[in-house]
This record gives structure tokens, C-alpha cells and sequence, in this order.
């Protein structure tokens, strides 16, 4: 029998493994699809009167000119040092660019993070009580809506209902909780819900179908003949074994939480890594984009590691392997 210790760090390493190489493709992908745009910045910024000589002298400059994989290999090692790179048109450093905007995006994800696990827990949780009955069947139907609509479309929505007529949310804007912790989260609510409606009616619908497993267990039956509560059955023996399928339906919704922040944050005017990228991309500026993107895939690389080894350690596989 091998010590729990070995099989956990082996497991450890399998998955930081996974992790880096996923991290090296879609880096090297990013920065392959920025390399074949065709964007010149030197001929933009130098003009029409430019020579070629000249557009040639600025390219140098920009490092355009060397071998694409020794530009990628440098750009990868610099960015692992937190270096990564100027824009093109304002010379901005890009990490200041997106230290100013992650915030933002930051905020809305994790809004959105919670919006899903909060809503989407709920309702699992009272359409396997109510197994069969109207609230299941009504929370079956509200999660298969919810699925079909796109965010953009519920942001459109949310923004007539909570911005004209029912005036309770600003629809556009950020303020930073520096400013006031209450008019941040109040500025968050409507993106957060508009983004987190598809993950939740996932979230719930994978409780769902996990809890009723759990509830028809031996154990739970024994616990009903020993005559604990409902509520403490499935809140403290059924839901911990039930939540796996649930976590696993969030890491998967996770790069579209990432990516589906893009157009809610340019709809509802938030300054976020959204509407930096936007603006990048119309303008041709490329290392704004790449360092944009390469913060999202390790955004999303880390989440999965993270919701990975807590649902190793709610099914308890670990324990389990030694």
C-alpha cells in the first residue's frame, strides 16, 4: 500500500503538469495568432510619409524583426517575470495598463462566481427535496431557459428593467471600493447576475441529479430512523457528498465566465480587461491583447487547479487512493 503522502504529491504534480502545459500551448497560441495578424505599428505610427527604411529602423526597435519563436520565448520568459511588454501606440507599460482594469474584471467574475454558486445551489437543493413535485418541475423549466439565453441578452434586459422602469441599480459605470464598499457592489449586481445565470442554471441542475443520489443512500436512511431533522440531513450529511458534479459544472464554466466578461463589461461600461481588450484589438495595438489574454488563461489555469483539489478533497479521492 503506498503512503497517502506520495500518492497526494504524485497527484499534486499530475495536475501542476496538466496545468503548465495547457498554460504553454494556449500562450504560445496567443501570441502565434498576435505574430500572424499582419498589424505594422511602425507603419501606423510613423505614417504614410514614412520610408521603408524608417518603418524598418522602428520594427527593429519593436524587436519585430527577429525569429517568431525567439520572440515568443522572450516575451513567455519576460511575462513570467511580470514584464509584459509596451504598447505599441501609447508606451504604456501593459502591465499597467491591466493592473488598472483586472480589478474591475476581478470583481465581476467573482460577482458573478457567487451569483451562480449561491442561486445555483438554492435551487438544486429545493428541486431535489421537492423530487417530482411543482417546485421541481418549475426550477427544471427556469434552468433550461436560463441555459438558452445569452449574457448579453440578459444584460440588455436587466438594464430596461433595473435601470427605466424599475430604477434600483446603476446601469453603466464602476466605483472602486475604495470609493464606497456599498455603490461598488451596487455597481456590480447587474453584471454579475447577467453573467452567472448560465453557470447557475448548471450548478443547479448537477446538484440536483447528485443530491437525490445521496438522499436515497443507506446512510440518509438511517439518519431519518434516528430521527435527525430534513434540514440537517441534507445540509450537513447529504449536500458535502453531492457537491462534486456541482464544482465540476463551475471549473467548466469558468473560461466562459472569463471570456463572456468581455462583452458584459463593454455593455454595461465597466474600464475592465473587457473594454481594454476591445479597444486593443480596434486599434491594432498587439501586446495589449496578448497580455490581456495571457492574464485570462492564467486566470482560468488557476481556478482549475484550485476547484480540482477541492473536489478531490469533497469526494475524498486522495483518502481514497492510499
Amino acid at each position: 500500500m503506498r503512503h497517502p503522502l506520495v500518492v497526494g504529491a504524485k497527484r499534486v504534480l499530475a495536475t501542476v503538469g496538466t496545468a503548465a502545459t495547457v498554460f504553454v500551448i494556449a500562450t504560445f497560441v496567443t501570441f502565434a495568432l498576435g505574430a500572424a495578424s499582419g498589424s505594422n505599428p511602425a507603419a501606423v505610427a510613423l505614417g504614410e510619409v514614412a520610408t521603408q527604411a524608417d518603418i524598418d529602423r522602428l520594427n527593429h526597435v519593436f524587436g519585430l524583426d527577429r525569429p517568431f519563436l525567439v520572440r515568443y520565448l522572450d516575451w513567455l520568459g519576460a511575462a513570467l517575470h511580470g514584464d509584459l511588454g509596451t504598447s505599441w501606440f501609447t508606451n504604456i507599460p501593459v502591465s499597467t495598463s491591466i493592473a488598472q482594469a483586472f480589478p474591475v474584471s476581478l470583481s465581476i467574475a467573482a460577482g458573478a462566481t457567487l451569483c451562480a454558486l449561491v442561486g445555483g445551489c438554492a435551487l438544486g437543493i429545493i428541486a431535489a427535496v421537492n423530487r417530482g413535485g411543482v417546485a421541481d418541475r418549475v426550477v427544471t423549466a427556469l434552468c433550461s431557459i436560463a441555459t438558452t439565453i445569452p449574457a448579453f441578452v440578459v444584460a440588455i434586459g436587466l438594464i430596461l428593467l433595473f435601470g427605466y422602469a424599475i430604477p434600483l441599480f446603476p446601469i453603466a459605470g464602476y466605483v472602486p471600493p475604495e470609493k464606497g464598499v456599498l455603490a461598488w457592489l451596487t455597481c456590480l449586481v447587474l453584471p454579475s447576475v447577467a453573467l452567472s445565470l448560465d453557470a447557475g442554471a448548471d450548478i443547479a441542475r448537477q446538484l440536483r441529479t447528485s443530491l437525490v443520489g445521496a438522499l436515497n443512500e443507506n446512510y440518509i436512511i438511517g439518519a431519518r430512523v434516528h430521527g435527525l431533522s430534513p434540514a440537517r440531513i441534507v445540509l450537513r450529511h447529504a449536500l458535502p457528498n453531492a457537491t462534486a458534479p456541482a464544482l465540476g459544472a463551475l471549473s467548466v464554466h469558468i473560461p466562459r465566465l472569463v471570456g463572456g466578461a468581455v462583452i458584459t463589461e463593454v455593455i454595461f461600461g465597466m474600464p475592465g480587461l473587457g473594454q481594454l481588450a476591445n479597444n486593443s484589438a480596434l486599434q491594432g495595438d498587439v501586446p495589449v491583447v496578448q497580455g490581456v489574454l495571457l492574464v485570462a488563461i492564467a486566470v482560468v489555469v488557476v481556478s482549475g487547479i484550485g476547484i480540482s483539489f477541492i473536489i478531490r478533497r469533497s469526494t475524498g479521492t486522495d483518502r481514497s487512493a492510499a
